[in-house]
């Protein structure tokens, strides 16, 4: 089986991919620049990055895995929360609306060539009241996390519908991932 890095670092991605039966025999995340092109639209945003990520870590002789999430109403890309007032912004976006899920994975075999699969996953939340929105901003969860949620903690409780990956909201759709894995050799029942 050939070794495998995961390009990133986020302990969700080595958790969901252990679901999948494997351990990376390296992680190391992928510093690139994140910044969306002008114009250019959600799905071929997560494409790229995934693309991207993957292409930059070095690794000789290895496969690199790497993932990149995006949150999109219509072709709005949003960002990634790094402070209350962004998240809070991001919740009052998405608060009674459906939006997408965009979830890329790109994969480099040993010999250079990339795969990728692209899972689309559409997330409907409930209208949210002042005293949620700052229940979720108070816990913190939002730190760092596309469109300021994680679906795998208390923001589950506020979603009223999901059509699609549960794993790729999380950010590794796994799906995908096993049939980008198995197509390079790796040994997944």
């Amino acid at each position: 089986m050939p070794k495998l890095v995961l390009a990133s670092a986020s302990p969700r991605r080595r958790e969901l991919i252990a679901r999948l039966g494997l351990v990376p025999d390296a992680v190391e995340a992928a510093d690139i620049d994140e910044t969306p092109l002008a114009r250019e639209v959600p799905r071929d945003y997560a494409r790229r990055m995934a693309r991207e990520k993957a292409l930059a870590v070095n690794a000789p002789g290895a496969c690199v895995l790497a993932g990149d999430t995006v949150v999109a109403c219509g072709r709005r890309i949003l960002p990634k929360a790094e402070d209350e007032a962004t998240a809070r912004a991001c919740l009052a976006l998405l608060s009674g609306r459906r939006h997408r899920v965009l979830s890329a994975i790109a994969l480099r075999d040993a010999d250079g060539t990339v795969r990728e699969r692209l899972s689309e996953t559409v997330v409907r939340f409930k209208q949210l009241d002042h005293a949620e929105v700052e229940a979720y901003i108070t816990g913190g969860e939002w730190e760092g996390k596309a469109g300021g949620y994680a679906i795998q903690g208390s923001a589950e409780g506020l979603i009223v519908s999901i059509a699609g990956s549960h794993s790729g909201v999380v950010g590794l759709p796994l799906f995908e991932t096993r049939a980008l894995l198995r197509a390079a050799g790796f040994a997944i029942a």
